[in-house]
Protein backbone atom coordinates (compact mmCIF):
# COMPACT_ATOMS: atom_id res chain seq x y z
CA UNK A 1 0.00 0.00 0.00
CA UNK A 2 1.53 3.28 -1.14
CA UNK A 3 0.94 6.43 0.91
CA UNK A 4 2.13 9.94 0.14
CA UNK A 5 4.41 11.56 2.70
CA UNK A 6 3.39 15.06 3.78
CA UNK A 7 5.14 17.70 5.84
CA UNK A 8 3.88 19.43 9.00
CA UNK A 9 2.32 22.13 6.82
CA UNK A 10 0.03 19.56 5.22
CA UNK A 11 1.76 19.71 1.82
CA UNK A 12 3.01 16.71 -0.12
CA UNK A 13 6.77 16.22 -0.15
CA UNK A 14 6.71 14.32 -3.45
CA UNK A 15 7.81 11.13 -1.74
CA UNK A 16 5.80 7.97 -1.10
CA UNK A 17 6.27 5.09 1.30
CA UNK A 18 5.09 1.50 1.11
CA UNK A 19 3.09 0.35 4.11
CA UNK A 20 3.51 -3.38 4.68
CA UNK A 21 0.42 -5.41 3.77
CA UNK A 22 1.34 -7.79 6.59
CA UNK A 23 0.69 -4.96 9.07
CA UNK A 24 -1.66 -2.50 7.38
CA UNK A 25 -3.54 -4.75 4.96
CA UNK A 26 -4.71 -7.88 6.77
CA UNK A 27 -8.24 -9.12 7.35
CA UNK A 28 -9.04 -7.74 10.84
CA UNK A 29 -9.58 -10.27 13.61
CA UNK A 30 -12.39 -8.69 15.61
CA UNK A 31 -12.13 -11.11 18.54
CA UNK A 32 -8.41 -10.42 18.99
CA UNK A 33 -9.18 -6.69 18.94
CA UNK A 34 -11.94 -7.18 21.54
CA UNK A 35 -9.66 -9.13 23.89
CA UNK A 36 -6.79 -6.65 23.64
CA UNK A 37 -9.05 -3.64 24.27
CA UNK A 38 -10.71 -5.48 27.15
CA UNK A 39 -7.31 -6.18 28.72
CA UNK A 40 -6.19 -2.55 28.29
CA UNK A 41 -9.33 -1.22 30.00
CA UNK A 42 -9.13 -3.87 32.75
CA UNK A 43 -5.55 -2.82 33.50
CA UNK A 44 -6.70 0.78 34.02
CA UNK A 45 -8.97 -0.26 36.90
CA UNK A 46 -7.49 0.37 40.34
CA UNK A 47 -9.55 -2.33 42.05
CA UNK A 48 -9.41 -0.47 45.37
CA UNK A 49 -13.16 -0.65 46.04
CA UNK A 50 -14.05 -1.82 49.54
CA UNK A 51 -17.10 -1.85 51.79
CA UNK A 52 -17.25 -2.93 55.42
CA UNK A 53 -18.82 -6.25 56.33
CA UNK A 54 -20.39 -6.97 59.71
CA UNK A 55 -17.10 -8.00 61.31
CA UNK A 56 -15.55 -4.62 60.41
CA UNK A 57 -18.36 -2.31 61.58
CA UNK A 58 -17.77 -0.32 64.80
CA UNK A 59 -20.60 -1.01 67.21
CA UNK A 60 -21.76 -3.00 70.20
CA UNK A 61 -22.24 -6.74 69.97
CA UNK A 62 -24.86 -6.68 72.71
CA UNK A 63 -27.98 -8.66 71.87
CA UNK A 64 -30.44 -5.85 71.17
CA UNK A 65 -33.66 -7.67 72.21
CA UNK A 66 -34.68 -10.95 73.71
CA UNK A 67 -34.66 -14.05 71.55
CA UNK A 68 -38.35 -14.94 71.85
CA UNK A 69 -41.67 -13.30 72.50
CA UNK A 70 -41.28 -10.12 70.40
CA UNK A 71 -43.20 -11.41 67.38
CA UNK A 72 -40.37 -10.36 65.06
CA UNK A 73 -37.25 -12.04 63.74
CA UNK A 74 -34.28 -12.83 65.94
CA UNK A 75 -31.57 -10.16 66.10
CA UNK A 76 -28.18 -10.75 67.66
CA UNK A 77 -26.27 -7.52 66.97
CA UNK A 78 -26.75 -3.94 65.79
CA UNK A 79 -24.06 -4.71 63.18
CA UNK A 80 -26.37 -7.14 61.40
CA UNK A 81 -26.70 -6.37 57.65
CA UNK A 82 -30.49 -6.15 57.96
CA UNK A 83 -30.22 -3.01 60.12
CA UNK A 84 -29.45 0.50 58.95
CA UNK A 85 -25.74 1.17 59.57
CA UNK A 86 -24.95 -2.53 59.68
CA UNK A 87 -22.33 -4.32 57.61
CA UNK A 88 -22.83 -5.05 53.93
CA UNK A 89 -23.45 -8.59 52.73
CA UNK A 90 -20.88 -9.80 50.19
CA UNK A 91 -19.60 -6.26 49.54
CA UNK A 92 -16.81 -5.43 47.07
CA UNK A 93 -13.25 -6.24 48.12
CA UNK A 94 -9.91 -5.07 46.66
CA UNK A 95 -8.96 -7.15 43.64
CA UNK A 96 -6.76 -7.15 40.55
CA UNK A 97 -8.72 -7.05 37.28
CA UNK A 98 -5.77 -7.65 34.95
CA UNK A 99 -5.48 -10.84 32.92
CA UNK A 100 -2.89 -12.32 30.58
CA UNK A 101 -2.89 -12.41 26.78
CA UNK A 102 -0.11 -13.97 24.73
CA UNK A 103 2.13 -11.77 22.60
CA UNK A 104 1.05 -13.20 19.25
CA UNK A 105 -2.60 -12.36 19.92
CA UNK A 106 -1.69 -8.80 20.96
CA UNK A 107 0.36 -8.32 17.79
CA UNK A 108 -2.56 -9.64 15.71
CA UNK A 109 -4.90 -7.19 17.46
CA UNK A 110 -2.62 -4.22 16.73
CA UNK A 111 -2.21 -5.26 13.09
CA UNK A 112 -6.00 -5.58 12.84
CA UNK A 113 -6.52 -2.12 14.33
CA UNK A 114 -3.99 -0.53 11.95
CA UNK A 115 -5.58 -2.34 9.00
CA UNK A 116 -9.00 -0.99 10.00
CA UNK A 117 -7.64 2.57 10.11
CA UNK A 118 -5.80 2.11 6.81
CA UNK A 119 -8.94 0.77 5.07
CA UNK A 120 -10.82 3.87 6.29
CA UNK A 121 -8.02 6.14 4.94
CA UNK A 122 -7.33 7.37 8.45
CA UNK A 123 -3.60 6.68 8.42
CA UNK A 124 -1.38 9.67 7.59
CA UNK A 125 2.41 9.57 7.10
CA UNK A 126 4.28 12.73 8.03
CA UNK A 127 7.98 13.41 7.68
CA UNK A 128 9.94 13.54 10.93
CA UNK A 129 9.84 16.88 12.72
CA UNK A 130 10.99 18.49 15.95
CA UNK A 131 10.33 21.69 17.91
CA UNK A 132 13.05 24.05 19.14
CA UNK A 133 11.03 24.93 22.23
CA UNK A 134 8.24 23.34 24.25
CA UNK A 135 5.05 25.20 23.28
CA UNK A 136 1.51 23.90 22.95
CA UNK A 137 0.99 26.49 20.20
CA UNK A 138 3.58 24.72 18.03
CA UNK A 139 1.66 21.45 18.19
CA UNK A 140 -1.70 23.19 17.67
CA UNK A 141 -0.32 24.74 14.47
CA UNK A 142 0.66 21.28 13.19
CA UNK A 143 -2.84 19.93 13.95
CA UNK A 144 -4.49 22.79 12.04
CA UNK A 145 -2.18 22.31 9.06
CA UNK A 146 -3.07 18.60 8.94
CA UNK A 147 -6.80 19.30 9.41
CA UNK A 148 -6.87 17.46 12.73
CA UNK A 149 -7.63 20.32 15.12
CA UNK A 150 -11.22 19.11 15.67
CA UNK A 151 -10.46 15.37 15.67
CA UNK A 152 -8.89 12.89 18.04
CA UNK A 153 -5.43 12.08 16.75
CA UNK A 154 -2.63 9.71 17.68
CA UNK A 155 0.94 10.69 16.70
CA UNK A 156 3.42 7.81 16.58
CA UNK A 157 7.10 8.72 16.90
CA UNK A 158 10.05 6.53 16.02
CA UNK A 159 11.78 7.37 19.28
CA UNK A 160 11.11 9.51 22.32
CA UNK A 161 11.02 13.25 21.59
CA UNK A 162 10.64 15.39 24.71
CA UNK A 163 9.78 18.67 22.94
CA UNK A 164 7.04 17.16 20.78
CA UNK A 165 5.58 15.11 23.64
CA UNK A 166 5.47 17.98 26.14
CA UNK A 167 4.04 20.36 23.53
CA UNK A 168 1.08 18.01 23.05
CA UNK A 169 0.47 17.10 26.68
CA UNK A 170 -2.11 19.82 27.39
CA UNK A 171 -4.28 18.85 24.41
CA UNK A 172 -7.08 16.40 25.19
CA UNK A 173 -7.74 15.57 21.54
CA UNK A 174 -4.14 14.61 20.69
CA UNK A 175 -1.78 12.00 22.07
CA UNK A 176 1.87 11.31 21.27
CA UNK A 177 3.40 7.85 21.73
CA UNK A 178 6.46 6.01 20.47
CA UNK A 179 6.20 2.94 18.23
CA UNK A 180 6.90 0.66 21.20
CA UNK A 181 4.01 2.20 23.19
CA UNK A 182 1.41 1.61 20.49
CA UNK A 183 -1.72 -0.17 21.71
CA UNK A 184 -4.91 -1.43 20.06
CA UNK A 185 -7.10 0.78 22.25
CA UNK A 186 -5.19 3.97 21.41
CA UNK A 187 -5.28 3.20 17.67
CA UNK A 188 -9.04 2.64 17.64
CA UNK A 189 -9.77 5.52 20.03
CA UNK A 190 -8.23 8.05 17.62
CA UNK A 191 -9.99 9.36 14.52
CA UNK A 192 -6.68 9.61 12.68
CA UNK A 193 -3.35 7.86 13.20
CA UNK A 194 -0.38 10.04 12.23
CA UNK A 195 2.77 8.01 11.62
CA UNK A 196 6.09 9.78 11.47
CA UNK A 197 8.44 8.32 8.86
CA UNK A 198 10.91 7.24 11.52
CA UNK A 199 8.28 5.09 13.24
CA UNK A 200 7.38 2.90 10.25
CA UNK A 201 10.38 0.58 10.46
CA UNK A 202 9.88 0.03 14.20
CA UNK A 203 6.15 -0.66 13.81
CA UNK A 204 6.64 -3.15 11.00
CA UNK A 205 9.52 -4.86 12.82
CA UNK A 206 7.58 -5.19 16.09
CA UNK A 207 4.34 -6.40 14.51
CA UNK A 208 5.74 -8.68 11.80
CA UNK A 209 7.33 -11.12 14.26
Amino acid sequence: MEVAVIDINGKETGRKVNLSDAVFGIEPNNHAVYLDVKQYLANQRQGTHKSKERAEIAGSTRKIKKQKGTGTARAGSIKSPVFRGGGRIFGPRPRNYSFKLNKNLKRLARRSALSIKASESNVVVVEDFNFDTIKTKNFTTVLKSLGLDNKKSLFVLGESNKNVYLSSRNLKSAEVVTASELSTYKILHANSVVLLEGSLKGIETNLSK
